[in-house]
C-alpha cells in the first residue's frame, strides 16, 4: 500500500484546493504528493508545497486518514490529511511541477459537494466542525485516482 500525505490549509473559512480536469469533470485535490525514498510524511508535504505552490508550510496534527482500494490496479493508497498553515510565500501554481489548472479557495461549507482527491469533503467537514482530529474514515469512495 502506498501512502500519500496531503494538507488542509484553511484561511477565512476557505480551504485551499488545486483544480484539475479529467475528461468533462473537475476534480479538486488537496495539496500533497507521493513520498520519495527516505522521506517522512511531513518532509514530503514541505517539499511538495514548496515545489508545486512556492510556499513554506508548518504541518500540524493529522486530521484524518483513509484508504482508496484499487484491486484492479493492484495499488492501494492510504491517504493521511494533515492541517497546515502557510508560513512563507503566497500560493501560486508552478506548471513545471503540477498539471493542476488553478488553485481555488473553496468555502468549507461547500467542500462536501465537490469531486475531490482524496474524496473526503464530507469527512473533512465533520473533523473540522466537530473537532475530531485523527479520525480514521476507512475506505474512501474514490471515483478519480
Amino acid at each position: 500500500m502506498k501512502v500519500r500525505p496531503s494538507v488542509a490549509i484553511i484561511e477565512n473559512n476557505h480551504l485551499l484546493l488545486m483544480r484539475y480536469e479529467y475528461g468533462n469533470s473537475q476534480v479538486y485535490n488537496l495539496p500533497g504528493g507521493n513520498t520519495d525514498p527516505g522521506e517522512t510524511l511531513v518532509s514530503t508535504l514541505e517539499r511538495e508545497l514548496r515545489e508545486e505552490l512556492g510556499v513554506e508550510i508548518e504541518v500540524g496534527p493529522m486530521l484524518l486518514s483513509g484508504e482508496v482500494i484499487l484491486p484492479q490496479q493492484k495499488t492501494d493508497v492510504l491517504h493521511c490529511v494533515f492541517i497546515a498553515q502557510v508560513i512563507g510565500g503566497i500560493p501560486i501554481l508552478n506548471p513545471s511541477e503540477t498539471s493542476a489548472l488553478e488553485i481555488k479557495w473553496i468555502p468549507l461549507s461547500a467542500i462536501n459537494q465537490l469531486e475531490m482527491y482524496p474524496n473526503v469533503g464530507a469527512e473533512l467537514q465533520d473533523v473540522l466542525f466537530q473537532n475530531q482530529l485523527g479520525k480514521y474514515v476507512g475506505k474512501i469512495n474514490q471515483k478519480w485516482h
